[in-house]
């Protein structure tokens, strides 16, 4: 009879935070990095950068072969606080709301999720990671030692997009946002590859009433938890 073969934990540990779009997903999860001194993906980032490039090169969103190739071939880097396409700092332009929307329907197209999966993947490097996205915890890294489930409400979340947006001078309609929300939503959990839901084994936090610094130190607890219960 073989002896035991003792638990090795993957020298790179993930922590993966999915949610909709607005729940705070990002900030709670770079600010998790931060404090365990991970690594942080914003895998949306990359979809946004795809949907960003299509527009630059007049490709239709829904063109999936074209968009795939674009996803496949993206000159994306991160690096001074910004994203960067190509040499030009797009940080604020991929934030934009066409761009949002435009990042939305691209992700629900299977050839751009494919070809955009090893990409996510090689961001898993030494010490950790932390990422955050909408299929995170369920397909790209399904194997992370912890795996959180962040929203709030569709109006919640409206109201939030709604602060940033009139905070940097942008008009914004509060009642259209949360109309923005609610489609995001509905296209995101419909469709048919790697579709916005919990993993079975994540926490799930509604941020609603929650604040920053509330989400992240029940993110820190669930992981320190989950990695004390592996050994």
């Amino acid at each position: 009879m073989n002896p035991p073969v003792p638990h090795t934990p993957h020298p790179s540990p993930i922590i993966t935070i999915d949610g909709p779009s607005a729940s705070g997903k990002g900030t709670v999860a770079e600010r998790v990095a931060t404090a365990l001194g991970f690594h942080f993906l914003d895998s949306g980032a990359l979809y946004r950068l795809t949907a960003l490039s299509a527009m630059k090169h007049g490709v239709a969103l829904d063109d999936e072969v074209r968009v795939a190739e674009l996803a496949a071939t993206l000159p994306a880097s991160f690096h001074d606080g910004a994203a960067w396409l190509d040499d030009e700092n797009v940080h604020e332009a991929i934030r934009a709301e066409a761009v949002g929307e435009g990042a939305s329907k691209v992700a629900a197209l299977p050839a751009v999720r494919a070809a955009l999966l090893d990409r996510q993947r090689a961001y898993r490097q030494a010490p950790g990671l932390v990422a955050d996205g909408r299929d995170m915890g369920t397909v790209v890294f399904a194997d992370a030692a912890a795996k959180v489930f962040l929203t709030a409400s569709a109006e919640a979340r409206a109201e939030r997009r709604y602060k940033q947006l009139i905070e940097k001078g942008n008009s914004a309609s509060l009642p259209a946002l949360v109309a923005d929300m609610q489609a995001r939503d509905a296209r995101d959990t419909a469709r048919a590859v790697a579709p916005l839901k919990p993993a079975p084994d994540a926490l799930f936090l509604d941020t609603t009433q929650m604040d920053v610094e509330s989400a992240v130190r029940a993110v820190l607890t669930h992981y320190r938890s989950k990695t004390a219960a592996s050994w």
